[in-house]
């Protein structure tokens, strides 16, 4: 499991374990990063990335090591590391090619969330002044460098980016993919900025994510949401203020209410949505199914959005299972019906489908 600094890795890990105990499944979690204080007990907390680079790569080279030796014979194991790292020596490796040769993974899972949680992690834990246009750039690169190091050790289709997002779902998600890879992976896909107004709508959205989040290994593209931070930056600079308020969990998984300056935000505009249209599309593409919620609102529109419409054809021309819930009581258009495997009229009539097609795996291990 990799991820950017800041991202709080090794507590999540640590609840990706704690949950499989729950659910009676072994995962053994390995800190790279902590190991390494361990085996250097001169460094202060936090200045581990200031040492050379030489004494850096000793260090992480004798902890993988220990970690090659004491994993084997165990079931489930999750290394906690990052692929690369940009700091003071600028862009440099996190891992060491034939150490991974070594071990042998198996899955690749990259760890991604909300920039302004990301940015006030790293600034909360280390004195590196970074940008939020830094930290973008920062992301995708781990982004890029995991999946290489993916395909170089023969995991190409085993290799996710997975959201942070709301906590418990995303750690059941990541359980899931380690110990249960037999599961169906779907792309939830519904309408977001346009319906961020409308209660009831925003409610019927949620319940269907939740149930789909049940019975699949759901890659839901609202666990990261940064196009709510632009808007705000952009109604904020009309106002003329310098800063907006953002509530992100902090380290140690607490709430914290953030101030975010809005110059930094406009900086990053065409990164937002460039990283939306890329990583959206990347979720499909990691995903055995897309299911599409086309919610009914005002005066029995459809609430179909430009980006659910691109999001149902990239998945159709990706040869993917393509599932449509219409809600509206007019029936869909022929581009909805002819490029759809099956659409339905409500949620439960999709999920009864689903499970007579036998794509409900064996759930009892984690107590559905």
């Amino acid at each position: 499991m990799t991820g950017q600094v800041g991202m709080d890795k090794g507590r999540y890990a640590d609840g990706v374990a704690d949950l499989g105990g729950q659910r009676g499944t072994q995962v053994e979690v390995f800190h790279v990063g902590d190991r390494m204080y361990t085996e250097a007990p001169d460094v202060k907390s936090g200045r581990i990335l200031d040492l050379p680079l030489s004494r850096l790569h000793s260090l992480r080279r004798a902890v993988f090591k220990d970690i090659l030796s004491e994993s084997v014979g165990k079931p489930n194991v999750l290394v906690n590391t990052h692929a690369t790292f940009r700091w003071r020596h600028g862009l440099f490796r996190a891992c060491d090619f034939d150490q991974l040769q070594a071990f042998k993974p198996e899955l690749f899972i990259c760890l991604v969330d909300n920039i302004e949680a990301i940015a006030h992690r790293l600034h909360a834990d280390h004195t590196l002044d970074a940008t939020l246009k830094d930290l973008m750039v920062w992301r995708e690169e781990e982004i890029l460098a995991t999946e290489m190091l993916a395909l170089a050790m023969g995991c190409g289709n085993q290799f996710y980016v997975l959201s942070r997002g709301r906590e418990q779902s995303t750690l059941e998600t990541a359980l899931r993919l380690i110990t249960r890879p037999d599961m169906k992976k779907v792309y939830p896909s519904f309408p977001m900025t346009h319906v961020v107004d409308m209660p009831d709508v925003l409610a019927e959205i949620n319940a269907f994510r939740a149930e789909l989040a049940k019975h699949f290994i759901a890659f839901d593209p609202g666990d990261v949401d940064e196009k709510l931070l632009l808007d705000n930056a952009l109604a904020a600079a009309r106002d003329g203020k310098d800063f907006i308020e953002a509530t992100v969990l902090g380290t140690g998984d607490k709430p914290v209410d953030i101030q975010v300056p809005v110059k930094q935000v406009l900086d990053i505009a065409g990164d937002v949505d460039g990283q939306i249209y890329a990583r959206d599309f990347r979720l499909i593409d990691q995903s055995d199914m897309i299911v599409s919620l086309v919610p009914e609102i005002a005066g029995g529109v459809p609430g179909l959005s430009s980006g659910v419409e691109r999001e149902l054809q990239h998945a159709f021309e990706g040869s993917k299972e393509v599932y449509v819930v219409w809600k509206p009581k007019k029936n869909p258009s022929p581009f909805i019906t002819e490029t759809s495997t099956k659409w339905f009229r409500s949620t439960e009539e999709a999920l009864t489908y689903f499970e007579e097609q036998g794509m409900f795996a064996e759930t009892n291990l984690f107590g559905h």
